[in-house]
């Protein structure tokens, strides 16, 4: 377990220790994250010192960046290839719910997450959702797809009738640990506070798209001693 008494920061209270990162942008060169290889590695041997123990590689797939899985596989193949350490890799995507969605669902261009390839991570504009969303989803479960919704305390649109409308769909909530940091802004960092402590989120990810903002956001932000027993509570297996 990760020790604490008093308020303090995410490095202080040992967050990463055991942990499993399920949403990062660390397969380099392929999105607005980790640009090369060496920086991969660098991100690698931060999460093994700091005691983490698999992490997912979750590339941006949307209109601006068509990445295909074919592609993204060839990727991950070099990078593992490139990794010695203790770290276990993984890879899936992240999906936006954009207008070519539908289209890559239908030929069977996704990657899913988890060990099982039962579950989906997706996300959707900050700003407005996607006029078919909720059927989006149910079309997602139709097809045995476990929706993971992507930091959802992120969308300044969602209020709290949709985050209970979606968790009665049984989507599954995936909470940026960054958020909870202030890289987001405030308005983020209150409504993961909020989610985290009504229990809502089922797994954790960084998010992580550059190693310097990570390692200033875990040891700045202090958090509050019922908000860090909130984030203890999260699963950390799908």
């Amino acid at each position: 377990m990760w020790p604490f008494s008093t308020q303090r920061s995410l490095e202080e209270a040992g967050i990463l220790r055991g942990w499993t990162d399920w949403h990062s942008h660390i397969l380099p060169g392929v999105d607005d994250g980790i640009r090369t290889q060496e920086q991969s590695l660098k991100v690698l041997a931060f999460y093994a010192e700091a005691g983490v123990t698999d992490v997912w590689l979750t590339p941006h797939v949307m209109e601006d960046i068509p990445n295909t899985p074919a592609a993204l596989k060839e990727c991950f193949s070099v990078l593992k290839s490139a990794y010695a350490g203790p770290v276990r890799l993984h890879l899936a995507a992240e999906h936006m719910l954009d207008n070519l969605f539908l289209e890559r669902f239908e030929a069977g261009e996704l990657l899913p997450l988890g060990p099982e390839g039962k579950h989906l991570l997706v996300e959707t504009s900050y700003f407005n959702p996607p006029m078919d969303l909720w059927d989006i989803l149910e079309r997602l479960r139709a097809r045995g797809l476990q929706p993971v919704l992507a930091h959802p305390e992120r969308y300044v649109y969602m209020e709290g009738k949709d985050y209970r409308r979606l968790k009665e769909m049984r989507v599954l909530f995936q909470l940026n640990l960054l958020s909870l940091a202030g890289l987001y802004g405030p308005g983020a960092a209150r409504r993961a506070e909020i989610l985290l402590e009504a229990g809502m989120y089922d797994l954790c990810g960084s998010d992580l798209h550059r190693l310097g903002a990570v390692r200033e956001a875990l040891a700045a932000r202090v958090l509050k001693k019922k908000t860090v027993q909130a984030l203890l509570q999260i699963p950390n297996t799908l």
